[in-house]
């Protein structure tokens, strides 16, 4: 009985808090994100330092125009073209005006490519760079003319042309005048071709529909990132069509390397010096040994 007077009691651990609601929308977004294919928890900061390839399964993240800018071109080198050009409606798409202006605001930019000049390990050249984040990189009237233009200037110049690509593929909003595109930047790339410019498309994800069956697929060399998405209709479209189920890997980067339809599959961190490179070679008449 007097031991049980005595006997103390034990402690109660302690744990820690679980924040409030207010206390949750006061940390800052933006700071962590999870990776879409591994799911791992990183820091925001420490990704883009990796050229937003994932530290843990290396997963390549979608980059913007800017983001391409700055990872491939020498410092301040980068010359935009055409910044100014804007598309209008000219098949008078009820919203699309609206939905156009709101990408505008979010991206900073008038549309889903970025086009000009600059240098590459101190070799010049001609871009276009297609930005996934303004209306999903579509390509409408207005970026089949960037990306004409470039072409053009690079064949007055003797300059080699890149293109990045990242689309959905042709914008509905504009119809046929979208599709017209196709044609018309395929015409310049084989006019600039016939003068012996030099084509380098590089496919990142995704590049599919219209624009995987046009210019991204006329390149001298033919280059993707890994993992990336590349093809033409929908997976289901094509599977109810044959009848027959598909690969896991089809119409992915490795799976078009497998196939022959690529001549690389270029890691994010060597894709500078791999340009830089055959940019070079190029200039000096060299070979290049893969």
């Amino acid at each position: 009985m007097l031991k049980d007077l005595f006997t103390t009691k034990p402690k109660k651990k302690k744990y820690a808090s679980i924040p409030s609601e207010q206390a949750k929308h006061d940390v800052p977004e933006g700071i962590v994100l999870k990776c879409s294919s591994c799911k791992k928890i990183m820091y925001t900061k420490e990704l883009n330092k990796n050229l937003k390839v994932c530290m843990n399964c290396g997963h390549h993240h979608q980059m913007n125009a800017k983001e391409r800018i700055q990872s491939l071109f020498d410092e301040s080198s980068f010359v935009e073209y055409d910044k100014e050009m804007m598309s209008q409606n000219p098949l008078n798409f009820p919203g699309y005006e609206e939905k156009v202006e709101k990408d505008r605001q979010k991206t900073k930019q008038n549309e889903a490519v970025v086009t000009g000049e600059g240098s590459i390990n101190g070799f010049q050249t001609t871009v276009a760079i297609m930005d996934a984040s303004f209306r999903m990189g579509s390509m409408g009237s207005v970026v089949g003319e960037k990306i004409t233009r470039t072409i053009e200037r690079a064949n007055e110049k003797g300059l080699p042309f890149i293109i990045l690509t990242a689309s959905g593929g042709a914008r509905m909003q504009e119809g046929v005048l979208s599709l017209m595109q196709m044609a018309k930047t395929s015409s310049a790339l084989k006019l600039f071709s016939d003068n012996g410019g030099l084509i380098i498309s590089v496919m990142t994800h995704p590049t599919t529909g219209g624009v995987s069956a046009s210019f991204a697929s006329l390149g001298d060399y033919n280059f993707a990132e890994p993992g990336a998405l590349i093809g033409f209709a929908g997976r289901r479209i094509i599977e109810q069509t044959i009848r027959e189920e598909l690969p896991d890997d089809f119409q992915t980067a490795e799976f078009l390397l497998k196939h022959g339809q690529l001549d690389a599959v270029i890691d994010r961190k060597d894709l500078k010096d791999t340009l830089g490179n055959i940019l070079d070679i190029h200039q000096s008449g060299g070979e290049i040994n893969w």
